[in-house]
């Protein structure tokens, strides 16, 4: 509950901050604010309770969650210093929408009850919506914007119906309560009606097939920060929430909903990457990417009882490439009107460490070793054969190869086309976000048992 508590206050802080006209130290300030908030945190993962009648509940799952959920806030708040340095009259707004932001997605893996994850799903979204807007002179994000507000709305909508359902059901919004109930014999009709809502909402969140058609167009039209913030952080929180939902409601006794886990498993793996494969803008290549790693990430749901581990290694792997590739994105694609691959000709000559480190972040995606992203692909698909599962392994695996044609195209592209024109600058905070997230990625990929062991 402390997390909660200081992050809202540091979010307030950095208003506090432009009122005084103090905004050279609003992004150092934040920075080590979300370290000591980080260390908070970590203090905390040994000492499990409940707040305010369980409507925040602090245990190992959501412990680690939100520390990386900080972690990766840091790195994006980082990368807006160079972002927003021509508009520095409006830098407190968009780093205070992040860390509130943050407070939306700590609240959604550390709630006890059902109103609080309502609570802090729509802080997330507005946030998101806002972002995704943010440019106000470029078409394209005033459509991303109003696309994803729309399509965001009905999703929270159908949620919302979801959790009145399971409310009817049970007559109650408290999740202990709700899990005691469930393991009864006869359960109202309502209930699992309500957990199919849900289920359903959420999935919209992480962009699975067939509730994806927004990813490819909001990536590509929001600010290229923002595209960044929602392929890692507002995915892997959008995962981490749906499986505790189920786990915390005992979802994973209805064979016939497993069934349905695995279709939409298989068939987010397959889209995302057939249509990755055709793509020449970068953001929406990466976009259909994130689909198919959300099929992956769903194969966690099919072993509930014992996958949490496997699922932070997952999201940690996946978004700490994430991040890496889009640091390198930001540098080649600044002042540009399109993030288009041809714009990455030459990377591999004028800037050979960004291009490496882009190529680390895609072999990681395409789960090559020593990356984290092989380890993690593994850990999922073995306990996704010990439930029983082999088939949504395979089509996984043939994925994976497939995955590695349109990943190579950008790398190929670094290494054996010409560049047009040089490539000036070295902004320290993008390369030292792209160095350290990659150098993680690798830890993490040479010892997994750091993570895996976690939530063991």
């Amino acid at each position: 509950m402390t997390t909660l508590i200081a992050i809202v206050g540091l979010g307030i802080l950095s208003l506090v901050f432009e009122i005084f006209d103090f905004r050279k130290a609003i992004i150092p300030v934040t920075i080590i604010g979300l370290l000591a908030i980080l260390g908070l945190t970590v203090s905390e993962f040994n000492s499990p309770g409940s707040y305010y009648n369980n409507m925040i509940v602090v245990n190992k799952f959501s412990v680690s969650f939100s520390s990386l959920f900080i972690i990766l806030t840091i790195f994006l708040i980082a990368l807006g210093h160079s972002f927003y340095e021509n508009h520095q009259t409006k830098l407190s707004d968009y780093i205070a929408i992040k860390i509130f932001l943050l407070s939306g997605a700590v609240a959604m893996v550390s709630f006890g009850n059902l109103a609080m994850f309502f609570l802090g799903i729509e802080i997330l979204s507005i946030s998101l919506y806002v972002l995704a807007a943010s440019n106000r002179l470029n078409i394209k994000s005033n459509e991303a914007g109003m696309k994803y507000f729309l399509m965001g709305s009905f999703a929270s909508g159908i949620i919302l119906f979801g959790i009145c359902m399971i409310y009817g059901a049970m007559g109650s919004f408290d999740i202990t309560e709700i899990s005691d109930m469930s393991q009864s014999a006869e359960l109202p009709i309502w209930f699992p009606i309500g957990i199919v809502l849900m289920t359903i909402g959420m999935l919209f969140k992480i962009a699975a097939v067939p509730f994806h058609f927004w990813a490819p167009d909001v990536y590509e039209g929001s600010p290229t920060l923002t595209t960044a913030l929602m392929s890692t952080l507002a995915k892997v929180v959008a995962i981490a929430t749906l499986y505790k939902l189920l786990a915390g409601m005992n979802a994973d006794i209805n064979y016939s909903f497993q069934i349905v886990v695995v279709i939409i498993s298989i068939a987010s793996m397959t889209v995302g990457n057939i249509m990755a494969l055709r793509q020449v803008n970068v953001k929406r290549m990466l976009a259909f990417s994130g689909i198919s790693h959300a099929g992956f990430m769903l194969m966690a749901l099919l072993s509930l009882a014992n996958s949490a581990g496997s699922l932070l290694y997952y999201t940690s792997a996946y978004a700490l490439s994430g991040i890496a590739a889009f640091s390198v994105i930001l540098y080649v694609c600044k002042n540009r009107e399109n993030e288009d691959i041809v714009n990455f000709h030459g990377l591999g000559k004028t800037n050979p460490l960004l291009a490496a480190i882009l190529t680390g972040s895609l072999l990681s995606m395409a789960g090559i070793p020593i990356f984290a992203g092989f380890f993690a692909k593994l850990a999922l698909f073995s306990q996704t054969i010990q439930a029983g599962y082999l088939v949504v392994v395979i089509f996984a695996v043939i994925n994976s190869i497939v995955s590695v044609g349109y990943y190579f195209k950008l790398i190929l592209a670094m290494y054996t086309k010409e560049s047009n024109e040089a490539r000036t600058g070295k902004p320290f905070l993008i390369y030292a976000v792209a160095i350290i997230s990659i150098l993680l990625n690798i830890i993490l990929g040479l010892f997994p048992s750091l993570v895996l062991d976690l939530l063991a």
